[in-house]
C-alpha cells in the first residue's frame, strides 16, 4: 500500500517516554487521522478544551473529506506530521475516530515525535495510531476522549482527561461498578484500546506487545460471536501469553454485557491473569482517560487500575 519512511524507526530501551505535562495555555493540536467529521461538534469540543485552559490550533485543511476519509492518506499523514514536527505544539487530540488510522501508519515520522515527546490523545480506530507510536517511540499515549465526543462529555470524562495529561500526582482510574471476573493484582505497563482495531493490528509491524503487560480492551457496535472470534484470534496469534492482567472497558451496543464476560471468561480460561470487566473507558460515557505504555497496578478485588504519573515536568508556558 505504502513504501516506509523514515520513520519506521524503535527506540531502544526499557523505560517508556513520557512527554511534558501539560498546563494552563498549553496548545493543543487538532488533527484528523481518520473519518470525517461533523465542523459543528468539532467547534464544541474545542470550545471545551479552551474552558479547560488549553489553546487549540485547528490546522488548515482540517476539515477535509474524502467519502469514509478525512481526506487522501498523504493528507491526513502530512497534518499529523506537521504537529509533531511543530515546537508551538504541546500535544495532538483526534478530532474522531472512525476508519483510516491504520492506513497512514507507514507515512508517519516516528522519528521526529520521538526526538520531541507530545501528549497524545485518542479512542476506537485511534487505537491503531496510539499502538503504533508506543510501538515505535516508546511513548506513553493517551486512550481518552477525541474532540468531537468532548462536545457532550460528562464532567467524569473531562476530568479524568485532565488528571491524566495535567497533573503531577499518579492517576487512579476506579468504576464503582465494574466486577472482578477474576480476583487478584498485577503490575505491569498497560497496552490494548479497541479490541476490533488491535486484532488488524496483528501481524504488522505497528502491534502492541502484549508479554508482561496488562491488557486493555473495549469495543462497541460487535455482535457477541464477533466479540469470541476475536477473542480467540488473538489467543491463537500468542497475544495473551505471560499477560499480567486483563481489564475490560465498556463494550456498547455488543449485546447483554452478562453475555460478553461469559466469552470472555470462556476464551481465557487457564490463563493465570487477574480480571477486572467494566471499567468505564471506551465509548461509552464517562469514557475516562487511561495512559497507554506507562506502568499500572491492576487490583481486580478493589475494582481498580492506579497509573504511575504518565508525564513529565511542565510544559513552558505560552506568551500571549
Amino acid at each position: 500500500m505504502h513504501a516506509a519512511l523514515p520513520g519506521s524507526l524503535r527506540v531502544a530501551g526499557k523505560k517508556p517516554l513520557k512527554p511534558l505535562r501539560l498546563g494552563p495555555g498549553s496548545v493543543i493540536g487538532i488533527a484528523a487521522p481518520a473519518g470525517p467529521f461533523e465542523p459543528e461538534r468539532l467547534s464544541r469540543g474545542v470550545e471545551v478544551l479552551r474552558a479547560m485552559g488549553f489553546e487549540v490550533l485547528v490546522p488548515d485543511g482540517l476539515l477535509a473529506a474524502r467519502a469514509y476519509l478525512a481526506g487522501s492518506d498523504a493528507h491526513r499523514a502530512e497534518l499529523l506530521n506537521r504537529l509533531f514536527a511543530d515546537p508551538g505544539i504541546d500535544a495532538v487530540m483526534c478530532a474522531r475516530g472512525g476508519y483510516g488510522s491504520l492506513r497512514i501508519l507507514p507515512l508517519l515520522d516516528y522519528a521526529h515525535l520521538a526526538a520531541s515527546p507530545k501528549v497524545l490523545i485518542g479512542f476506537s480506530d485511534i487505537t491503531a495510531l496510539l499502538a503504533a507510536v508506543s510501538a515505535r517511540c516508546r511513548l506513553v499515549v493517551f486512550h481518552g476522549p477525541v474532540v468531537t465526543t468532548l462536545a457532550d462529555a460528562s464532567d467524569r470524562t473531562v476530568g479524568g482527561l485532565l488528571e491524566a495529561v495535567a497533573s503531577d500526582r499518579p492517576v487512579v482510574v476506579r468504576s464503582e461498578g465494574a466486577v472482578a471476573l477474576r480476583p487478584g493484582s498485577a503490575s505491569g505497563a498497560v497496552c490494548g484500546g479497541n479490541l476490533t482495531t488491535l486484532c488488524h493490528l496483528l501481524g504488522t509491524h505497528f502491534a502492541p506487545r502484549f508479554r508482561n503487560r496488562i491488557l486493555f480492551l473495549e469495543d462497541r457496535g460487535e455482535a457477541p460471536y464477533r466479540i469470541d472470534r476475536m477473542l480467540v484470534h488473538m489467543r491463537a496469534a500468542g497475544c495473551f501469553d505471560g499477560i499480567k492482567g486483563v481489564v475490560l472497558g465498556t463494550f456498547e451496543g455488543c449485546g447483554r454485557p452478562e453475555e460478553i464476560l461469559e466469552i470472555v471468561a470462556d476464551v481465557m480460561r487457564g490463563i493465570e491473569a487477574p480480571i477486572l470487566a467494566g471499567l468505564e473507558s471506551g465509548h461509552g460515557e464517562p469514557n475516562l482517560t487511561l495512559p497507554l505504555g506507562a506502568r499500572a497496578v491492576l487490583d481486580a478485588g478493589r475494582r481498580t487500575l492506579a497509573f504511575e504519573c504518565a508525564t513529565n515536568g511542565r510544559a513552558a508556558p505560552k506568551l500571549r
